[in-house]
């Protein structure tokens, strides 16, 4: 009988025994290609920070840490202190700092590489985010569609911070072997 080798994953080090489900690590989920074939350090590098898939598990864990971030600061301040009224074009500069550090967390926290949960978070957190400060400001310092593009630019700027987190969670890339 033969003894099945272990296959180690290249991106935690997981000892895995196949048959391996999908091609994928069960520790990390990292996608275990062919591993006769031996990548170059520019490959290896390059696949070193690309998102593999989409994690609806980190998506609601997005959503969720998105909204309470969002409703805490943006909303919820303003009512505890309320020398911080974030009403209009105010709610909105601050939600996009907000945004970007929450971006910035998920990045830390969450396994493997998931940039793109936060990002479609925000998305569905800066439209009614947008439009709840659009209709409660009492002057009307900002047209419509500068909701809309403070909007996009949060959603920019949480993937931003995202990627940052994971650079952060990932450390610096492995030394060359020369």
């Amino acid at each position: 009988m033969a003894v099945a080798t272990k296959i180690i994953c290249p991106s935690c080090g997981f000892s895995n025994t196949p048959p391996l489900a999908n091609n994928r690590c069960v520790s990390c989920g990292a996608k275990i290609d062919d591993l006769k074939r031996s990548l170059t350090r520019q490959e290896e590098l390059e696949r070193r920070y690309q998102q593999e898939g989409f994690s609806p598990l980190w998506f609601g864990v997005s959503v969720a840490i998105m909204t309470v971030i969002t409703a805490a600061l943006v909303m919820g301040l303003p009512m505890v202190v309320p020398a911080f009224d974030f009403e209009g074009s105010a709610g909105m500069r601050i939600a996009i700092p907000v945004w970007f550090l929450g971006g910035m967390l998920i990045g830390l926290i969450s396994p493997g590489k998931t940039f793109i949960e936060p990002m479609v978070a925000v998305f569905l957190v800066a439209i009614p985010t947008a439009f709840l400060l659009y209709v409660n400001q009492t002057v009307k310092t900002m047209p419509a569609f500068m909701y809309v593009l403070y909007a996009a630019l949060g959603v920019l700027f949480t993937l931003i911070g995202a990627y940052i987190g994971e650079r952060i969670q990932m450390g610096p890339p492995p030394k060359a072997a020369d």
